[in-house]
């Protein structure tokens, strides 16, 4: 079954990359038919190496293709890519449940560390640092160190995050001292502190909602 037909049967996720590429290209070369063709181009270079091909010389020259297959291949590759980064880049947080989802490998830390987050007026997060690795079961930190970063990248709104290596999210004192200071500097900014969330194993706690109920 020709490639057109099985995307038309079984949709595009039952091609295979060779039939993928074989579907981009359209036709082979005099030398060569369009699925020998693609099995070598898939064999001659690994995918990381295929996307990072940005002059049309390297396709012409290593895979013996014309002007147009290769502008083709090109453009795939990059219209992918920026796809790709697009989906990264555009990361917009707004609930804590996002917030753990996004930091959720931090449940296995053994050691607390605190990350900011920073966020435009659409609750884009345009800026993410590691403020601070504490020990086993403490961690200090200064607002300054939370605002410097949201005023260099001149962030609309601030979350910060730690985990609890014990497992247990449930705040201690300290950690809410630290967020009621942490508020009231944020504040005198104009920078406010939305949440802290404190990460536990296969757990969270918000402590902005915990404060609101």
């Amino acid at each position: 079954m020709k490639p057109r037909e099985k995307l038309k049967e079984y949709g595009i996720h039952a091609l295979s990359d060779n039939e993928l590429i074989a579907l981009i290209l359209g036709h082979g070369t005099k030398k060569e038919n369009i699925f020998d063709c693609s099995k070598r181009i898939l064999e001659q270079f690994d995918h990381n190496e295929l996307v990072n091909l940005d002059k049309i010389e390297d396709f012409r020259k290593n895979f013996s293709l014309g002007n147009t297959q290769s502008a083709q291949l090109m453009a795939v590759f990059e219209l992918g890519k920026r796809f790709f980064r697009s989906s990264v880049d555009e990361k917009y947080i707004r609930t804590p449940e996002q917030v753990y989802e996004h930091l959720k490998k931090m449940e296995n830390l053994q050691k607390e560390h605190c990350i900011g987050l920073y966020l435009n007026a659409r609750y884009r997060l345009i800026y993410e640092e590691t403020l601070c690795i504490g020990g086993l079961n403490a961690i200090s930190i200064h607002p300054r160190e939370v605002l410097k970063p949201a005023i260099e990248h001149n962030a609309y709104a601030i979350i910060i995050a730690h985990n609890h290596p014990s497992g247990d999210p449930n705040p201690s004192e300290e950690d809410l001292k630290a967020t009621k200071y942490l508020e009231q500097t944020s504040e005198i900014m104009n920078i406010p502190l939305l949440d802290h969330i404190i990460i536990g194993k296969n757990s969270y706690k918000s402590l902005h909602e915990a404060k609101n109920r």
